[in-house]
Parts: structure tokens; sequence; C-alpha cells
């Protein structure tokens, strides 16, 4: 939030998050974020305290309000605090991922603005169909799919071209993809599906593969008024990986140990045909606003020996912490992480106050 002179201007801002701790104080949360903040070189702090730390670094009073399960205390909290705005850093409710769209809900209904998506964008990304469906009707490319809904059984082969690659409809993070999501034949097809109802206890979408650069697109902003982060991309050590298996499994994504086995690192995107990098430009800032994302978002695309760019997935809700893709791409652009967060502060302030 900035005067008139551009000069940053210290507000109240509550940091809302989900966590284990049911009844925890601000207090208490404070309490754990100096401990993990001190220790960060040996172990990385939860991202809530990382956001709240930026946040009273840069002069803002920041009250840190962590929900278990109970939607009344955040309601009691932030009554107490009175924020001028929350940071949302909600990644489930009750333990679950696919309901992260519920405190931001509880956050309308009281009136409180927040940083990040609105509810609706959190709902129509979480399912894979749903946001596929949505940008193929603004002409953007994506895989053809199917769903298969919780015990339906696969009892024909679907109109797609193998091989296919099996999901849960509703997770992120990589969650449930392995090395057998990627199937070549009906039966193999069943089975995975069986697994994702079996585990997830969700439905499936099974889409055709595509082969190609895996690309992540932060974009921060809002409506018309969007900016792109440097591309970073997913690679793989090929002596250590064939061309099978590199995919982005939740190994491949969060398991640092068989990550440097395999020689997996994300890393700023190897150069781009400036037509390509162009498109994908296009078709992120598309998607951005087909799917109602605002503030920041993250995009995952992937680019075709052919040069076609096919859309994979939208994260409305994505990984902020220092050192990840986001950060790291908004530090590349010119951000350190305390910028970084000031701009999602900035931003979702000056998409407030256009509104009024």
């Amino acid at each position: 939030m900035r005067d008139l002179s551009g000069a940053l201007r210290a507000v109240k801002i509550a940091v809302v998050f989900d966590t284990p701790y049911e009844g925890w104080s601000h207090e208490d949360h404070w309490f754990r974020l100096e401990e993990e903040i001190a220790v960060w070189q040996h172990e990385e702090p939860e991202m809530e305290y990382q956001v709240g730390d930026a946040l009273r670094h840069l002069g803002h009073e920041v009250y840190l309000i962590g929900v278990h399960d109970d939607v009344q205390f955040l309601v009691d909290e932030l009554s107490r605090f009175g924020p001028d705005l929350v940071f949302n850093a909600v990644e489930q409710f009750h333990g679950r991922a696919s309901l992260d769209y519920v405190l931001p809900s509880v956050l309308d209904a009281e009136g409180y603005r927040y940083t990040g998506s609105p509810p609706l964008a959190l709902l129509v990304t979480r399912n894979k169909a749903m946001s596929k469906e949505v940008l193929a009707y603004h002409g953007i490319m994506v895989p053809g799919f199917v769903t298969y809904r919780l015990r339906e059984q696969v009892t024909e082969q679907p109109n797609l071209r193998f091989p296919l690659i099996v999901k849960p409809l509703e997770t992120d993070a990589s969650a449930g993809i392995a090395h057998a999501s990627v199937v070549q034949d009906v039966g193999a097809l069943a089975e995975r599906v069986a697994f994702i109802h079996d585990r997830f206890s969700q439905p499936a979408i099974a889409e055709e593969f595509v082969e190609g650069r895996e690309l992540y697109a932060g974009v921060i902003g809002h409506g018309s008024e969007l900016e792109m982060l440097p591309l970073t991309e997913l690679v793989f050590d090929k002596e250590k990986s064939p061309p099978e298996e590199r995919i982005a499994t939740q190994y491949a994504k969060w398991d640092e140990a068989y990550r440097a086995r395999r020689g997996i690192r994300n890393v700023f995107a190897r150069r781009l045909a400036n037509s390509v990098q162009q498109r994908i430009e296009e078709i992120c800032q598309t998607a951005f606003r087909a799917l109602w994302l605002r503030d920041y978002g993250r995009l995952d695309v992937r680019v075709a020996s052919d040069g076609e760019i096919w859309f994979i997935e939208a994260n409305a809700n994505p990984f902020i912490s220092y050192g990840h893709d986001m950060a790291n791409a908004a530090q590349k652009s010119g951000m350190d992480y305390y910028q970084f967060v000031q701009r999602i502060v900035d931003k979702a302030t000056e998409r407030y106050e256009q509104a009024d």
C-alpha cells in the first residue's frame, strides 16, 4: 500500500493460514515465527511465517491468525484485530486442500479485503476438467481428456490417443502423480483410475500425455493489468531419467534426495523462440483472466517438439515461499522477497480501490 507520492504506507495486515495447532493465539504463532526465522539457514520456515516476517520488515502491523477447523475463531480474531487487509495464505481447511476456498468465502461474507483469488477461481482451477473446458472455449489448446466419477469403472477404451496420464481431478502439487500415472492401454487405465478412487476418494481425470518442455509461468496483477514473471522450467538429467519418466511427479517436485539422484532441477527457462515466448504470454494472460485469477497465480504449460503450446493446469493459490519458483521468478525480474510480498499487497489494495 502506498500514498500518493508512491512511498510505502504501513497498514494493519492479518496473515490468515491453516494450522495443525488448535486454539493457538497470535502470540503463540509469533513465538513460533521467531523460532523458525532464527534457524532459517538450517530449515525452511513455514510459508505463512515467511510472509509475516516480510510484512513486519516492510513496516506493517502484522497479526497472525492460524485456523485449525473453526471458522468462528477466524471471525472473532479478525474482529479483534480489525485489519486493513488480509493476506490469505490458506492452503487447506479441515485437512483438505479442496476446501481452500472456504476461508476466502468467509472473508467475502464478513466484508474483509484480502489478497489472492476469490472462491470461484479456487473452485474452478481446482477442478482440472472444468478449467480445461473454460480454456478450450477461449481457444486455448488443452489435451483431450475424460473423467471418471468416484467408483465409476473404465468399461471401454476412451476416444483418446494413448499414452494417457491419469491424475486425481482436484489435487495440486502433483499429488497422485507417479511414473505409473502414464498408461499405455485400457487395462492400465482402468487400474490407475481405480487406484486414484481408492487412494484419494475423488474422481480421476485421464488426459492425453503431451511430451515436451514443462514450463511454469508466474503472473501478478488483476484484470488487464498483468505482469508476467520470467518462466521457470523443470529439467531432467537425460542420463539419469529416461524420456518416459520425465514428468512432474510428486517426488520429482518435492523430494530433494530423489531430485538429486535423478538430476532434476527447476531452472529459469532455456531459450525459446520469440514467437513461442510471445504466444505463451498471450495464453497465460488469457487463462488468468478467463479463470478469474487475481493478484498472483501460476500457470503450467508444455511446449511440444513441434512448437505447439498446450495448457496443462492453473494454480490459483501457488506456493510463494522464498527460494521456490514464484519467488525466484520475482527475484529474476528485480524484486527481492520483501518486494515480492509487497507487490502482492499493492495489487490487492489497488484492485479494491479501483472497485470503490
